[in-house]
């Protein structure tokens, strides 16, 4: 299993779902927003590492 550290950015937010696209990258990557910080908004950076994300 790889932990990262990967960063994203919150592309947009959709009810309980953050939708994140990796730096460089144009996929989109559905999250539960319970797994991310509550205080997200769009376009925010994220990193992503052991598990957890994180506001950069």
């Amino acid at each position: 299993m790889d932990l990262g550290p990967y960063e994203y950015i919150v592309k947009r937010i959709d009810g309980d779902y953050a939708y994140l696209v990796m730096a460089g990258s144009s996929d989109e990557k559905c999250v539960a927003r319970a797994l991310l910080p509550e205080e997200i908004s769009e376009g925010d950076r994220l990193l992503y590492e052991n598990l957890q994300y994180s506001i950069i």
